[in-house]
């Protein structure tokens, strides 16, 4: 397929949910995220793949190759953070589903023979924006997260995940593909490629994170005929809790932790009633487990005297735990030789950021590669990457699928610990 209908379709998926700065505002199993889903299955339609849709919403185009083999897919997801940018996610589709094409347009000029099937994946709440925990379709699939579970989970507004997919037609009940790799390429988020003037990112490892599930428990009462001295004020409180989080970076090396509360609801929410409730998450990353563990403990320390000074209860749960994950070394020296073959800069690069590729990385040999990102933005409507970056990734894509119905990854051990097994969840 040509550059110029890739664009045109990348484009075309940036408008639906399309905000008036440049952005998307698509969450999960949202009508806006239903029309990109709809484009996904149509695309596929019209060149004959088959379209699966799984029991936690994930969608599949399987083109088959080698009757019975199992797929070497590729992909990432649709959905996006509210007034998110358009290219997080998106791009990794819409650079899959060309990438299989040319794979496909490839496969009947030249005498090769492929060893596996190929696929292309748009993964179910990959953003968690709209339902916690993130990263959700890819670790259900992967067997990290259970799918009841997952399907009971709700938004803000009470409606559960099995509600939401229904709703949009996507609550599925197709058999999950078997798989012997996955690949998917993604936005940097950083500013790393850009600075080194550099095209394209091999992922070699992803950080640690751990987020706190927070609950501060203060009493309802009258913000005008409450006297201060009798007041236990939830959000007093919470809002100390959320500078102990920003501030405990300080605590260590320069950008040796990155953390954050991105999300914060109160109760009553009465603009005359003193808080009663607050509920937050704290988010904390690090390269080093031992930095994390140490600022959570901190943190803990800290928030129990909060807690006391203000004579209310505050509770604490650690949620969504990821340990390090390190990517194959094959997969790595593999992008390295397709960039050479392109003729494109390449260098190592490590994700803070919890991709699809995380949790997959866990069952099967996976590629994780990156583009630029402009002024390293990202979850917001400034994000932006060039059609120069988006084409080159495409083609580098291209060529990690070709190698890898090809067999240039087989099922290994990762990081010398676990066997991968294949996905047939």
């Amino acid at each position: 397929m040509s550059e110029a209908a890739f664009l045109t379709d990348f484009h075309h998926v940036a408008s639906f949910g399309a905000t008036e700065n440049k952005g998307v505002e698509r969450q999960a199993a949202t009508p806006e995220d239903k029309l990109s889903r709809d484009w996904f299955a149509a695309f596929a339609a019209q060149r004959d793949w088959e379209v699966r849709v799984d029991g936690i919403g994930n969608m599949f185009a399987l083109i088959e190759l080698v009757p019975g083999a199992p797929y070497i897919l590729l992909g990432s997801h649709l959905d996006s953070q509210p007034l998110g940018g358009r290219f997080d996610g998106a791009y990794g589709v819409l650079a899959g589903l060309h990438a299989a094409q040319r794979v496909v347009e490839r496969l009947r000029t030249e005498a090769s023979t492929p060893e596996f099937n190929l696929a292309v994946v748009n993964w179910f709440n990959e953003e968690g924006g709209r339902f916690a925990p993130s990263i959700m379709g890819s670790s259900v699939f992967a067997g990290s997260m259970d799918e009841a579970k997952m399907l009971a989970v709700k938004d803000l507004a009470g409606t559960t995940v099995a509600q939401a997919l229904e709703a949009i037609g996507y609550l599925g009940t197709d058999v999950r593909p078997e798989l012997a790799g996955y690949a998917e390429i993604h936005i940097e988020q950083g500013r790393i490629l850009e600075r080194e003037g550099i095209t394209l990112g091999a992922v070699d490892y992803s950080w640690y994170t751990q987020k706190l599930d927070i609950e501060v428990l203060g009493e309802q009462s009258h913000t005008g005929a409450t006297a201060m001295a009798d007041r236990h004020d939830a959000l007093v409180a919470a809002s100390k809790v959320v500078l102990l989080v920003h501030d405990v970076t300080a605590q260590f090396a320069a950008e040796a932790l990155v953390s954050s509360v991105g999300q914060l609801t109160l109760e009553p929410n009465s603009p005359i009633v003193v808080a009663r409730r607050v509920h937050l998450v704290a988010d904390l990353r690090s390269a080093s487990p031992q930095i994390v563990a140490e600022a959570r403990g901190s943190l803990i320390a800290d928030i129990a005297q909060i807690a006391k000074d203000h004579d209310i209860r505050i509770n604490v749960n650690d949620f969504d735990v990821r340990d390090i994950q390190y990517y194959p070394e094959d997969g790595l020296e593999l992008t390295e030789k397709v960039a050479a073959n392109l003729g494109l800069e390449v260098r190592r690069i490590r994700t803070m950021a919890g991709h699809d590729s995380v949790a997959m990385n866990r069952i099967v040999p996976t590629v994780m590669m990156f583009i630029p990102s402009v002024d390293g933005v990202s979850h917001c409507e400034r994000e932006f990457t060039t059609d120069a970056d988006m084409l080159a990734g495409v083609q580098a894509l291209s060529g990690v699928a070709w190698e890898m119905v090809h067999g240039a990854l087989s099922p290994r051990r990762n990081a010398g610990t676990e066997l991968f097994e294949v996905a047939a969840k």
